[in-house]
């Protein structure tokens, strides 16, 4: 803040000049306390001023709040933008409606895609918006070096930006592994960000005791894997953070629930983490995980206070969170505590939503560095057939609404050549095919509960690498999603009885597009509903977001990557087979 806004604030406050916007009659949601009352809201310059006096100066701009009330906007402690498949702009569009007005996003998928130039387009793309986007320096670009992605980030690379404002911290370290055994190359990128004072974002799934002790004095401030309130607790009675997530793929608001009290409420945070479009337009963003929680039981003013100041404390951000003088005003409008329905939505004390109608004209930066990644090498149909050496083979079972699999073992027919044949309506084949250095590398395995039935699904969205992954019951319709994917520079396929059904064309980075956002919204719920219809995809499956996380091998318990299947409980590469 310059001099002359910080004059013009404290005369304002004082009374002595009109504000630039008076918000009058309103029922202010107080974090600090969780009271509630009743009074008018002076602005200037896109801060809040005050709460006025007698005889103030009427200012120049007067909103009747008309007893509704008014509550610091929403923040989501963890998020990665490229999940809702938009552009940083159209995301805004998206979920400012909502009230979420600031976000903590982590760009790890786009930076494993495209390294430095990835994260230079985040930052870019997500100036000037009206929503305020912060970024985490990806800290495990690749995850994991079980897989091919098309960068690496180490410590030089996170020294030449972690400095920016911009930049709060290093992104979830989902190395756990190296974390905790004091590797190398893991504590060189944790001693360059402690040097400019920052720390990094956990991803410490099924961490307890003593290894969860080393995570955290390495320096894990928070934690969003917790599916469990045991989980929960444990972290919070360590001083961690706990993000109480509600993504499209992993629902663990109501799971969580039980960890919070009035003792504890304090180090909880609400995130979304990845969220399809089609469930922020139906259901919400931030504001859905408030109104679960409430439906829950939950106090509403603790779950607001989660949904802002907790979140703003556990990131330094010292200027929002709160309805206060000094403090920005980002501020919401709604007019019942238990439904939670947001009306009005300012940021900097600027009107960007109006009953739903978002208001900012926000600029698109062209993806000029970030597009037509697509380099997949020696791939055809015969890559795609799947020789075992026995009749048991390990499957990834998807655990419904979760990205965390269970390891199972089924029994599997084949041919007279070995090569494996469909005999079961709830196994599917699954592949990754490499897509950024040309390996030629097709990972095959087999996949439980997904429910496919009669075709392919392709994304070049796989977690975290993002290379191709396909799930089919013909190795026909899977060639042909895979080739669709690879023309269009990257995207989403459904593929039936060898005709593409449907498509839809990702020009940043194979990840996004910058269609508009309710416009991408329906086309991507109408390939949801092709993928149910034709491809019996059941309901408590997602058919993108959970295909999208069977590549991603740092959650349990089985997954694949373009160089096998994967064991995340043992941390190493398995046959398919089960007796070997």
């Amino acid at each position: 803040m310059e001099k002359s806004s910080l004059k013009k604030l404290i005369n304002t406050a004082a009374g002595r000049v009109p504000a630039d916007l008076c918000i009058k009659n309103a029922k202010v949601i107080n974090v600090f306390d969780r009271s509630i009352f009743e009074t008018n809201i002076y602005i200037s310059d896109g801060y809040i001023a005050g709460f006025g006096g007698y005889n103030f100066p009427e200012a120049k701009e007067v909103f009747d709040a008309k007893g509704s009330y008014i509550a610091p906007g929403l923040i989501d402690a963890h998020v990665h933008i490229e999940s809702s498949h938009l552009s940083p702009a159209e995301f805004s569009r998206l979920v400012v409606p909502h009230g979420t007005t600031t976000v903590i996003a982590d760009p790890h998928e786009i930076c494993n895609v495209c390294g430095l130039d990835g994260l230079d387009y985040m930052l870019k793309a997500s100036e000037n918006l009206a929503l305020n986007v912060f970024i985490q320096f990806p800290s495990c670009v690749p995850a994991t070096p079980f897989e091919n992605s098309g960068a690496t980030l180490g410590a030089m690379e996170i020294a030449s930006r972690i400095n920016n404002p911009r930049i709060l911290a290093l992104g979830e370290f989902m190395n756990y592994v190296g974390v905790c055994n004091a590797s190398e190359d893991v504590l060189e990128k944790i001693m360059i960000a402690k040097l400019y004072g920052k720390s990094f974002d956990g991803h410490g799934s099924s961490l307890h005791g003593t290894i969860l002790d080393a995570y955290i004095a390495a320096g894990a401030m928070n934690d969003h894997e917790c599916t469990t309130a045991e989980e929960a607790l444990e972290r919070i009675k360590k001083g961690m953070y706990v993000m109480l997530r509600e993504g499209t793929a992993c629902r663990d608001v109501v799971n969580l629930l039980p960890a919070v009290n009035e003792n504890n409420f304090h180090m909880c945070m609400f995130c979304t983490d990845d969220r399809q479009p089609a469930s922020i337009v139906k259901d919400g963003h931030i504001d859905n995980n408030v109104r679960l929680a409430i439906k829950n039981g939950l106090n509403p003013l603790i779950a607001i206070s989660m949904a802002t100041l907790n979140a703003a404390k556990c990131y330094g951000l010292k200027d929002r969170g709160v309805v206060a003088p000094g403090r920005l005003a980002d501020l919401i409008l709604f007019d019942d505590l238990k439904k939670f329905n947001v009306k009005k939505v300012w940021t900097a004390g600027k009107l960007v939503s109006d009953e739903g109608k978002y208001l900012s004209s926000d600029v698109h930066v062209k993806p000029e560095k970030v597009s037509g990644k697509m380099n997949v090498k020696n791939f055809s149909r015969q890559r795609l057939a799947l020789h075992l050496n026995s009749d048991k083979a390990k499957t990834i079972k998807i655990t419904p609404y979760s990205i965390v699999t269970d390891n199972c073992v089924a029994k599997v027919l084949r041919d007279k050549d070995g090569f494996w044949i469909r005999n079961s309506d709830d196994v599917v084949k699954i592949a990754v095919v490499e897509r950024h250095k040309g390996t030629g590398n097709v990972g095959l395995g087999l996949i439980q509960g997904f429910g496919l039935k009669g075709g392919a699904i392709a994304l070049s969205i796989a977690h975290d690498s993002h290379n191709i992954i396909v799930a089919g019951d013909s190795d026909e319709d899977m060639e042909l999603a895979v080739n669709c994917l690879v023309e269009m520079g990257g995207g989403l396929a459904i593929c039936k009885g060898g005709k593409i059904l449907e498509k839809l064309q990702h020009e940043i980075a194979g990840l996004m597009c910058d269609m508009p956002a309710f416009e991408l919204a329906e086309k991507i719920g109408k390939m949801e509903a092709i993928a149910r219809k034709e491809l019996c995809i059941p309901d408590s499956v997602d058919p993108f977001m959970t295909l999208c996380f069977m590549a991603l091998p740092v959650i349990p318990a089985l997954k694949i990557t373009d160089m096998g299947l994967f064991d995340v409980t043992k941390f190493k590469h398995v046959p398919v087979e089960a007796d070997f």
